[in-house]
């Protein structure tokens, strides 16, 4: 189904009120007249006044009876009521009717109130029933006329009035039917596009939230998990110093975890404002690269591990995207932290290599190795918080069309290796200043 047109689906609730408005004015209107036509006919023929307010009495019934069924179905479709008068209206049409041809019976005055019934007929009951009660009202009213006007038999005008009327009632009926069912149909159509766009605008809104917090829990691990698990690694490698009494190593590792601390007080910061890394925006990727294998030895060296760890860079550096830097250097983070905390390896080289459509980084260690489809190594997450790195990785390389591939086993060592393709954004060839070649 087509959505619903709201300034169409106002329209013709707009109409359909009118409608309604006019046939409940009609039928008050033919009642009254109908009411004081009675009294001036009785009081012509000198009629008891008894005789005259029961009538009246009973046309003021039919007149609550009909209001009653308005007013309760208008609450209910306002929502002012939980009472649901539908299961009702036959029920109610027949009080109605049957009401109107007491009154008919005792006089045809009240025959022209039949018109706004036939309408009523037409809404509440099926179509082929709707028609039958309608010929048989339209027969009433020709007999009571006929029967008033005390003639041998009933004329043309007499038959012809009432039977176009039914007529004119009928198709302006049914036309308002198909209407009442156009519109009910553009009302549900309506009701079920805000739905939809109520639940695609929560879905957006929870896709939001759950991808911010991924890219937290991604630059969680990646600087501030990886830097306070290297803070507390240093302070027990100088604890141990402050214990066997040497002053200036324990005043060195004191120094690099201040150090450290400050740095990723400066990430922190930069992830909160949605900036780039820190190291990336003092110098290069290939610098910041060179620079995180420096620490890495020195904090290897603080705790007492004798890691060397190298960068080398292959090709010309090209420069490159914002995301496309701060993903490689956080890939090469994380990948160095998990050599520096689980691989127990003696070597680690980084390498960078641009060639031509694609920029590349491998992590190499000859560490102990681990087997990829084993709980806790590093595929999936632990149930400590921990095993994070490579899932984070894949996710952040995924962001950008990227792969990572992890070749390991146990004794043989572990190469991460990052690939990403250079379409639109980077710029190969355009040498940076500073570095080149191997380191």
């Amino acid at each position: 189904m087509p959505a619903a047109d709201p300034q169409t689906t106002t329209s013709g609730a707009a109409i359909l009120r009118f409608l309604r408005v006019t046939l409940h004015v009609s039928f008050a209107v033919l009642l009254l007249v109908a009411i004081l036509r009675l009294h001036l006919a009785a009081g012509a023929e000198g009629a008891a006044a008894g005789q005259r307010l029961a009538w009246s009495l009973l046309a003021l019934a039919l007149a609550a009876a009909y209001l009653a069924g308005t007013i309760l179905e208008k609450r209910f479709a306002a929502g002012r009521s939980s009472f649901n008068p539908h299961p009702y209206a036959a029920p109610w049409l027949g009080l109605v009717t049957v009401l109107w041809g007491i009154l008919l019976a005792g006089s045809a005055e009240f025959s022209w109130v039949a018109f706004p019934l036939f309408f009523l007929h037409l809404h509440v009951l099926p179509q082929r029933i709707a028609l039958l009660t309608i010929a048989a009202m339209t027969a009433a009213v020709v007999a009571s006329q006929w029967v008033a006007s005390g003639l041998p038999s009933p004329t043309v005008p007499m038959v012809l009035g009432p039977g176009l009327g039914a007529v004119f009632a009928v198709v302006t009926g049914l036309a308002y039917r198909a209407l009442y069912e156009e519109s009910e149909a553009q009302r549900l159509a309506a009701d079920e596009l805000r739905r939809t766009r109520a639940e695609l605008a929560k879905t957006q809104h929870d896709a939001g939230v759950a991808a911010e917090r991924e890219r937290l829990a991604r630059e969680i691990h990646d600087t501030l998990a990886q830097g306070l698990s290297s803070i507390v690694l240093v302070a027990r490698a100088a604890e141990k110093s402050l214990a066997s009494g040497d002053l200036a190593a324990a005043a060195e590792r004191f120094a690099l975890v201040q150090q450290t601390a400050s740095e990723n007080l400066a990430e922190a910061r930069s992830f909160v404002r949605g900036l780039t890394s820190p190291q990336l925006q003092e110098s290069s990727l290939p610098e910041s690269l060179q620079r995180l294998c420096a620490e890495t030895e020195t904090m290897a060296a603080a705790r007492g591990d004798g890691l060397r760890c190298r960068f080398e860079l292959v090709g010309n550096p090209a420069e490159l995207p914002p995301q496309y830097s701060v993903t490689l250097l956080r890939a090469a983070q994380a990948s160095l932290s998990n050599v520096r905390l689980h691989a127990k390896a003696s070597t680690a080289v980084v390498t960078l290599a641009f060639l031509g459509d694609e920029v590349t980084l491998d992590v190499y260690d000859d560490g102990a190795g681990f087997v990829p489809e084993a709980p806790g190594s590093g595929v999936a997450g632990r149930a400590d918080g921990s095993g994070f790195g490579l899932r984070s990785l894949a996710a952040r390389v995924g962001e950008l069309s990227g792969s990572v591939d992890v070749e390991t086993a146990p004794g043989e060592g572990t190469v991460v290796a990052v690939r990403l393709p250079l379409t639109g954004g980077a710029i190969p060839g355009q040498q940076l200043p500073g570095l080149g070649g191997e380191n």
